[in-house]
């Protein structure tokens, strides 16, 4: 895995973008404002504020990205939380790979003691990544509405504390 760099747009508008990448999570996004998106990301993730990691599949080719694993804190209602999401791009899905980034991320986060307790919210009828959660030792908490790009999406809200729970 990598940081996401400005270069990155491209890979943002493919996944962010597209009907089908985004069709569990409200529709695709406009184009426009990836850019900005893109930036924004990576001085988070250069400054360590979030981990927006690029997921490379082979460290021979790095320019072949299978999609992104993030991770990062904001604000809730019920107070601040540290959030897990991550996407993977049609041709690379159903290799394990983004259950590999998910817990490399969360093994890094053990690791580093970072982030307490990991929460994730896929949506209810994306079965691959409520398949991931299950698998790295996420805990189900419940079915929670969650609003994203202006849409309430409903979603499985699971969560984990790396250091205790990674499976």
């Amino acid at each position: 895995m990598r940081n996401v760099s400005p270069d990155d747009v491209d890979l943002y508008i493919r996944m962010r973008c597209d009907p089908v990448m985004m069709a569990d999570v409200g529709g695709p996004l406009p184009r426009e404002g990836m850019a900005d998106k893109v930036r924004r990301d990576a001085r988070q993730a250069a400054a360590d504020l979030a981990w927006f990691k690029m997921i490379i599949p082979d460290p021979a080719s790095p320019d072949a990205v299978a999609g992104t694993v993030t991770m990062w804190s904001h604000d809730t209602d019920d107070g601040p939380i540290s959030e897990i999401g991550w996407m993977v791009l049609p041709d690379f899905q159903g290799q394990g790979l983004g259950k590999r980034a998910v817990r490399t991320l969360l093994q890094q986060a053990r690791d580093e003691d970072r982030w307490e307790i990991g929460h994730a919210f896929p949506a209810r009828s994306n079965a691959a990544s409520n398949g991931i959660c299950r698998s790295v030792g996420f805990r189900f908490v419940s079915e929670v509405n969650v609003t994203f790009a202006g849409q309430v999406l409903k979603t499985n809200h699971w969560a984990m504390d790396p250091r205790t729970d990674l499976a």
